[in-house]
């Protein structure tokens, strides 16, 4: 099931243990990221945070580390890519079912894709990989790049 998500992970784009004080600063790292590796538009960054106002990605995952899945319109995309990070603490997201309610978020995968339908298909792969439990930990204690591979192997 995480065949695409692997695939589409971009290595330059993975944020292990992350400090960070905001989620627009999790998502401007990770945008930045992705811009550097030629996926992204200059615009991307500030799409993928209007929208976030208007249409939040806070997903509670039921256990004690829950994920954010930002993105933003195909307009702002090159190619497709995936960016994540760990954090070190959580940070603050408002919640997608539940816009008015904030959720501790200590995982974001950030979705550049350049097809509509890809992003509906994706967001349910994305989230039904992080409903495993192993897949969580194994993301959160991961140390580099192969350790994230590995863990999303294991669905």
């Amino acid at each position: 099931m995480a065949n695409t998500i692997t695939k589409l992970l971009e290595p330059t784009a993975v944020q292990l243990n992350f400090d960070a004080e905001t989620s627009e600063e999790v998502i401007k790292t990770l945008g930045d990221l992705l811009f550097k590796a030629g996926h992204v538009q200059s615009t991307f960054v500030e799409g993928a945070l209007e929208r976030e106002l208007s249409l939040p990605t806070g997903l509670e995952l039921g256990g004690k580390i829950n994920a954010a899945i930002p993105h933003t319109d195909i307009i702002h995309v090159i190619r497709p890519a995936l960016a994540m990070a760990t954090l070190k603490k959580p940070v603050t997201f408002h919640n997608m079912i539940a816009p008015e309610e904030l959720v501790a978020v200590q995982i974001v995968i950030v979705m550049a894709l350049k097809e509509p339908h890809q992003q509906v298909e994706m967001l349910q792969e994305v989230a039904g990989v992080l409903q495993n439990a192993e897949v969580i930990e194994a993301l959160m204690k991961a140390q580099d790049y192969k350790e994230v591979m590995v863990a999303l192997e294991k669905v």
